[in-house]
């Protein structure tokens, strides 16, 4: 069964999503970002956090709910990705929670509007359902490639 003990919860629009804690370096305040053209859609672009170039992904954008609304809570998971660093854009970040493994159903065949291949499970919790996120599954093979390129240029 899944194992996953510690989540971050984040929200995109009115859905609260969580992700393994031990894929997340650090939690940003949004910053300005440099556009890159002739990129996809959902890569906004690029910022300098400590140094190092990190490619910006609307995570809305990515998981077909919109574009986000850039408000005073909105901020950027920076994660790894196979081996790649990148900004991923939520609404806000919420919580840490301890999850027990017991509580978590296998990605349902929908998800609202959500690709469930992103989707590696979902926590009912006391109050609500969390949609836990595979990010090893947000991009794909040429996706990564793109962001690998952007960072490197």
């Amino acid at each position: 069964m899944l194992e996953i003990s510690k989540v971050i919860v984040f929200q995109l629009k009115n859905q609260q999503f969580g992700v393994d804690i031990q894929q997340i370096r650090s939690i940003e305040k949004l910053q300005e970002i440099t556009e890159i053209p002739n990129t996809s859609e959902f890569i906004k672009g690029v910022i300098n956090l400590r140094s190092e170039v990190i490619a910006i992904i609307d995570l809305r954008e990515r998981l077909h709910i919109n574009k986000t609304d850039i408000t005073d809570d909105t901020r950027i998971l920076i994660v790894s990705i196979n081996d790649v660093q990148i900004g991923l854009i939520v609404d806000s970040a919420t919580d840490v929670l301890d999850i027990d493994p017991a509580s978590i159903d296998p990605s349902p065949e929908i998800v609202g509007d959500i690709d469930v291949t992103f989707v590696k499970g979902v926590a009912k919790l006391e109050d609500r359902l969390l949609i836990l996120l595979d990010l090893a599954r947000v991009l794909n093979l040429h996706e990564i490639q793109e962001v690998k390129e952007i960072v490197a240029e």
